[in-house]
């Protein structure tokens, strides 16, 4: 999806019937015939928490914000009436923020590899004081920023009178005697033949200094590098709004927000010998409430719930989550449209999130025996699993997530389609939407 491209769908809100979906807004424009440059494709977005501003992160190292104006004025009605279930008649309305580059491209000598400047993953971190603060992460280096207003001040006025100013010279005038004085010991005068010059002293001015603008500053505070020998898939700030985890093939590392150079490494899942490899982890995430716990997921399959409190390497698990394949139905495409692309934490710290190839799969933390819920995205793409491989679209990966009040799952698919799924008790809710600005279905 293009910068010109990113899309925004709004549902009217309607109790357990499926909700009406509507066309609502698209950030940027395209002309008919211009073609996408390879550096404006979006390659992550993420909403922060609050649901009022959208972070955008392209292949050209770019972020962009966005945030919500429909509510600017009356910000805290809004959310009495949320609290209250009162149904908003508004539909969400975003404008341009600001940009700031956020990578470069670079190349490693000692390993002589590029590495694209291309934004693999943005998180939101905790606001303070009015600033917004963020994470971003391409390939190897995360770096932290900090967005913030920031008022352009100027020296309006000139503080001497310039008709009386001569140069960089002192102010003279002739009526200032110059005649000579007596002086005594230490710097004493015992005549003082000073005079006020004729009309009073020159004028003077303080200089005025007044603010003409206000200006969104992107400041990178932090820059985390040189901790992961493979590719960054995911990073995660922790509830507690001091530590985040950055996630490559291989390992897990923790981090403190104000520690640059040094990390933790709390997952090694690398083998003595590589040739033992068998899965390699996909996605990690924090618990949204527990500061404690994280899990994430494999190439397998599985994902892990672990609990730092248990011990400093948290090789071992609290609890293993997986779906075992019924006898019979095993195939050569098995293993790899098993692998977990994304997981996500529901808001309550729950249910767990998780997308494979063919389906989402809904779990609770509760009951490690399987999944609670699944939902079908490729189910029609089975029979076409050998021309898949055959030109690697089966090893594409696909994000997910859950609405802010848990009843709905949503993920990406083929064909700017995107699929929505209620996962409450009883719901037979799918829905199948493009995101188009002008929808076919």
């Amino acid at each position: 999806m293009s910068n010109g491209g990113a899309k925004a769908a709004v549902a009217s809100v309607g109790a357990p019937q499926p909700l009406d979906w509507k066309f609502s807004q698209v950030f940027g424009e395209r002309t008919a015939g211009e073609e996408v440059q390879e550096v404006d494709i979006i390659s992550a977005i993420e909403f922060d928490r609050t649901g009022d501003h959208l972070a955008t992160g392209d292949r050209g190292g770019r972020v962009v914000l966005f945030e919500r104006t429909d509510t600017r004025d009356y910000a805290g009605r809004r959310r009495d009436l949320e609290k209250m279930n009162y149904p908003m008649n508004r539909h969400p309305e975003f404008r341009y923020k600001t940009e700031f580059q956020s990578h470069e491209p670079e190349f490693d000598y000692l390993k002589s590899l590029e590495i694209e400047e291309k934004i693999n993953k943005i998180r939101w971190c905790q606001s303070a004081n009015g600033a917004l603060f963020l994470l971003s992460t391409n390939d190897k280096t995360i770096k932290f920023w900090k967005v913030q207003e920031k008022k352009v001040k100027k020296v309006c006025d000139m503080n001497v009178d310039s008709s009386k100013a001569m140069g960089n010279g002192p102010i003279v005038d002739s009526s200032i005697s110059t005649s000579s004085k007596q002086f005594i010991e230490n710097g004493g005068c015992i005549r003082n033949d000073f005079s006020f010059p004729t009309g009073g002293f020159p004028s003077l001015r303080l200089p005025v200094v007044t603010s003409l603008e206000t200006n969104l500053m992107a400041r990178c505070r932090r820059i985390y590098a040189h901790a992961h020998d493979y590719h960054i898939n995911s990073i995660s700030s922790n509830s507690d709004g001091e530590t985040f985890i950055s996630a490559d093939d291989l390992r897990i590392n923790l981090w403190n927000m104000e520690i640059s150079d040094q990390s933790f490494n709390i997952v090694d899942v690398k083998p003595a010998n590589m040739e033992d490899l068998t899965e390699v982890i996909t996605s990690a995430e924090f618990h949204p409430k527990h500061c404690n716990m994280l899990a994430y997921s494999s190439s397998k399959g599985s994902i892990r719930l672990i609990d730092m409190r248990q011990s400093a390497l948290c090789d071992t698990h609290s609890k293993l989550f997986e779906e075992q394949d019924a006898p019979g139905t095993m195939s050569f495409f098995t293993e790899i449209i098993a692998s977990i692309s994304d997981i996500k934490f529901a808001k309550d710290g729950r249910h767990i999130l998780s997308r494979d190839y063919m389906n989402l799969k809904l779990w609770d933390i509760n009951m490690d025996s399987g999944p609670v819920a699944t939902f079908q995205v490729h189910e029609h793409l089975r029979p076409k699993l050998c021309d898949l491989y055959e030109n690697d679209s089966i090893f594409d990966k696909f994000e997910c997530c859950l609405s802010g009040d848990g009843l709905r799952v949503a993920t990406g698919s083929y064909s700017n389609l995107f699929r929505v799924f209620g996962c409450s008790e009883g719901s037979t809710e799918a829905t199948t939407l493009e995101a188009s600005k002008n929808p076919t279905r």
